[in-house]
């Protein structure tokens, strides 16, 4: 299954203006009212790897097959979501759906745009989103702590759960999202994240949408300095998107993309910086597998075993695991092929102990 990332925000700052240049295509209505965007888009788009072309490059493979993304663009939200006025219930229940949350801000001045709180101002309309997530998550805690509260008067298995959760509720009553609630392994509230699906415990990353033309001036615009400061208090990432740019950038090809992003003094595109935290936010990594059919990217979590990378690929891989040969990205390169690795003693045996590596080029053995 491809990362499902949601593009959220209020309504008209550029959301699905932003979706349309990230995924090249115009799928979804970009309109100056608010709720032009009622059913989610959806694209899935290719993670940019450049270590895929280079190992296409000493095996000639049939074709090339990247890891991909989605993205999904949400109805905006306004206050009072989390009692379901404007499509409230609606947009919730869409992020519950998605691995990670895109949140777009507006830091442009234009008059001709309306803004439904009246003017730019970045710290407050992401400060209004969380609050209806956080009463939204609170609204989930409470119905959970009265049904396990009565449950526990009669097992006492299920107290520790219960004083876990009024740690929680007090956490979010502060304010503060369930993605920075302490846990560690064996705790008791790791049940209620993985039944209640918790909107502010998805990682998310600030977009700060700059107008056309904006981006070479990034440096001088007050809104987007004060959305940096902000963001600094709990890390959160920050990137910052010029949608139009992005929608050239997207009919160019590579000569002339790296010749606009470097009149930016941009290193990346926006869709490419943005997939790239996406991947760091939510600890992914990518392996490979290479061969004359086909070069290959799979998407894991940082620390995954060999056999559930097997897994990754197919089921019976992981159940019959019997061992995975290894060759590091660099040296695969270096040596140019699979047979000048095992010559030069760089392919490693592994067993089902091994924790994958971001380039790991992999071969499994199996039998069932």
């Amino acid at each position: 299954m491809p990362l499902a990332v949601g593009i959220v925000g209020l309504p008209n700052v550029g959301k699905s203006t932003l979706f349309n240049a990230l995924t090249h295509t115009q799928q979804a209505v970009a309109a100056n009212y608010p709720f032009c965007t009622i059913e989610p888009n959806q694209a899935t788009v290719p993670v940019p790897d450049a270590r895929l072309a280079a190992l296409a490059a000493c095996v000639h493979p049939g074709r090339i097959v990247p890891a991909m993304v989605d993205f999904v663009d949400i109805a905006g939200l306004v206050r009072g979501a989390s009692r379901g006025d404007g499509l409230g219930n609606q947009f919730l229940g869409r992020i519950r759906e998605v691995s990670a949350i895109i949140h777009v801000v507006r830091c442009f001045e234009d008059d001709d745009v309306v803004h439904v709180e009246g003017g730019v101002d970045p710290v407050r309309d992401i400060q209004i989103i969380e609050t209806e997530l956080l009463l939204a998550d609170l609204q989930s805690l409470e119905k959970r702590i009265d049904r396990i509260g009565r449950q526990a008067r009669a097992d006492k298995a299920l107290r520790a759960e219960v004083a876990a959760m009024e740690a929680l509720r007090e956490h979010l009553n502060a304010g503060r999202p369930a993605r920075l609630f302490p846990r560690s392994a064996g705790d008791p509230i790791l049940t209620v994240f993985s039944e209640l699906h918790l909107l502010t415990d998805k990682p998310v990353i600030y977009c700060a949408n700059l107008g056309d033309g904006d981006l070479a001036q990034r440096d001088d615009c007050p809104a987007l300095a004060t959305l940096r400061e902000y963001a600094k208090a709990d890390g959160t990432a920050v990137v910052t998107i010029d949608a139009q740019l992005e929608a050239e950038l997207g009919a160019m090809d590579e000569a002339e993309r790296a010749d606009m992003l470097a009149a930016y003094g941009l290193a990346e595109s926006g869709l490419d910086q943005t997939i790239r935290i996406a991947y760091s936010t939510l600890g992914l990594i990518s392996f490979f597998t290479s061969g004359p059919v086909e070069v290959r990217a799979w998407t894991v979590r940082e620390g995954t075993l060999a056999p559930q990378a097997a897994g990754v690929i197919h089921g019976d891989f992981e159940r019959g695991f019997i061992r995975a040969e290894v060759i590091s990205y660099d040296d695969y390169i270096r040596h140019g092929s699979e047979a000048a690795c095992r010559a030069a003693a760089a392919l490693r045996v592994e067993g089902k102990e091994y924790v994958v590596r971001d380039g790991d080029v992999m071969h499994f053995l199996f039998n069932v």
